[in-house]
Formats: C-alpha cells, structure tokens, sequence
C-alpha cells in the first residue's frame, strides 16, 4: 500500500474528507467522529503532511529564540524556560545567534519570509534601525531587553538598575568602600543600564571610593584580562568588585587568584544574572539574580498571547532581581580582615 492519504482516513472512518479533516486538526467535530476518525489514522499509519498543513494554514509550527551568546548560561537557563512553555502548546523552538547589530537586523528582515510564526529577540545593541524593523515585523516579536517606551514591540525587562543598587548596598554592608564596577562594552544595552544603576547607588555614599573599567566582552576571557590589568595598576586597592555579569566575574575570580589576591578577604567580588556557574567555581561567586527563568516565561507567555490576538497593546513587562550570597563576599560580622590591600601587598 503507498503512502496513507487523508481520503482513505475518510473512508475508513465511514465520514466526510471535511470532516476528517476537522477532526484531525482539532476544529469543530462531534466527539463520535473525533473517535472514529482518529482510531481510522491510527489503524492505517496515517502520518499528516505537515508541509501542505502550514501552507493551509500558514502556521510553520516553529519559533525561534535569537541571543547574542548561545554558550551563555543565562541565555540557556531563559531558552530552557522558553521551550518549556512553548512545546506545551505545540511549538518547536529554534535557537539562532544574532550577530552584531547589522546581523540582528538582517536575522529579523529575513524571518518575516515566514520561517518562524513568532521571534524571541535579545539583542545586545540597539538601533533605531532595529526598532523600526520590530514594529514593522509580519511576525509577532517579543523582545527579551529595554527598547525605547514609545517601541510598540512588547518588551520583558531585567531591572539592573536596581540589582546593581542591591550589591552595592550588600558590599557596602561587609566593609567595602573602595569598590570598582567592571562592565563590558559600555555602548551595549546590558552595560549602559548597568554603568546607570552604579551611578546611582553610589552618588549619595561619599564615603565610598568607585571606579569603572571595561572588559572588551562579557565573557570570562575579556573579565579576566581586565580584571589583571585592574588589579595590576599601582593605585588598585579596590576592595570589592562588581562585575557585569557572572562570566566577567568569573575572570576576575581568577586574576585575583593570579594576582595573589585572596577571595573574600582582600577582595569581594559580586556578578550578576546568578547562572549555575556561580554554584561551581571557587569560591562560589555572589550573584545578583536578574530572573532569566522568569523571563523567558513571561516571554514565551507574550508571545504566544501575541501571536493569538495581533491587535493587544504593546506590554512592557520587568522583573525584579535579588542577590544570592556566596563565598566571594563576606559579612562584616564574620570576617576579622580589613580589606586593606595595601597592607597585604606590604606583607
């Protein structure tokens, strides 16, 4: 017998092609013949022709989820996240790399061919070019990150502002007053907001010496590289670091170790976004959880409510983070150390 056609579906069941064919799509039936029906499929082998499906109804099944660092675990942990709240309506989810922001836009340019029925976009950088495209878009689009208030794209927000603000006052809290931010790329929406958030939590503490310095990534390799040359220069006596995010602070973990600089006790160091790496290394890295699983659900929750009413008003959606303690940093209470580098550096 060749290939099972929904004709002979009809047949066996004893009902009509159309409705088979409602039957099997999960549109109005009679629950006899959704029984009938499918029992038919089953006894036949019958496999339905996707293809011809999405172009009926042009739906391709497929979302995609586009970052600028696959390999990032917090982009894992939110893509975990995603496919979890996806797949249980139905959906497959493609992971893709955006590239530098010219890629990024042609990766949105490129979906509205009808390669996906929704996009999940995280962009580093953002352009005017970028946000007129997203409104423009013929696929629904939820965008993981900040777009300017009046975008009408819908937006899932990290508030680093306000995470900065809880590992300054948790340093600040075990002694430190001598403490440097180490961002990356500060033209990057993740390093603007953060540098902002520094500022601010540190403006109304005179008592607080800060410096900035920038990795030229967010990655363990440009953390660590500068974090050495930081810690290196004749005038570092910070004692206590807030990298950008986890990776970064995990380079600094090692050039303090490299540096001959003891953890916690000459200097703290505080990352942000509390991946699963911050649980392994040595010591295990404070973190300031900017709620990537939370916001990959409420991504994926948007989107696919998107996708069912197109005319919903844009939504602007943040999550609040919090900080997980670890042995990178040290209460005052529990600690004898003075946190006094120069001291240290004289022994």
């Amino acid at each position: 017998m060749g290939k099972v056609t929904l004709a002979d579906v009809a047949r066996r069941a004893g009902v009509s092609l159309a409705s088979t064919s409602r039957a099997l799509n999960g549109q109005v039936a009679s629950a006899a013949t959704v029984e009938k029906v499918h029992r038919a499929a089953a006894e036949l082998g019958y496999i339905p022709d996707s293809s011809a499906r999405s172009l009926r109804t042009r739906r391709t099944g497929q979302l995609a989820f586009a970052v600028a660092d696959i390999g990032n675990p917090v982009y894992v942990e939110m893509m975990r996240e995603i496919e979890s709240v996806v797949a249980a309506e139905g959906y497959r989810l493609v992971v893709s790399r955006t590239g530098d922001a010219d890629a990024t836009l042609d990766l949105v340019r490129d979906l509205n061919r009808g390669y996906v029925d929704g996009l999940i976009l995280s962009p580093l950088r953002v352009a005017p070019a970028l946000v007129e495209a997203l409104e423009q878009s013929a696929v629904p689009t939820v965008v993981v990150g900040r777009l300017p208030e009046d975008a009408r794209v819908d937006t899932v927000m990290a508030d680093s502002e306000g995470g900065v603000a809880l590992a300054v006052d948790h340093l600040v809290r075990t002694g430190a007053r001598r403490i440097a931010f180490l961002n990356g790329p500060a033209e990057t929406t993740p390093g603007r907001a953060r540098a902002t958030g520094f500022r601010a939590a540190t403006a109304d503490r005179p008592e607080v010496v800060t410096g900035e310095f920038h990795a030229e990534d967010f990655t363990i390799d440009a953390g660590y590289a500068a974090a050495t040359q930081m810690f290196s220069a004749e005038t570092a006596e910070w004692d206590a670091v807030i990298a950008v995010n986890d990776l970064v602070g995990i380079g600094t973990l090692h050039a303090a170790h490299e540096s001959g600089l003891a953890v916690p006790e000459d200097v703290a160091v505080v990352g942000m976004d509390n991946t699963s790496l911050a649980d392994v290394c040595h010591p295990g890295l404070t973190s300031v959880d900017l709620g990537s699983v939370a916001r990959g659900r409420k991504a994926a929750q948007l989107l696919l409510a998107r996708m069912d009413d197109p005319a919903l008003a844009a939504r602007a959606v943040r999550v609040p983070p919090f900080l997980q303690e670890r042995g990178s940093t040290v209460s005052a209470q529990t600690s004898p150390h003075t946190n006094d580098l120069a001291e240290r550096r004289a022994r």
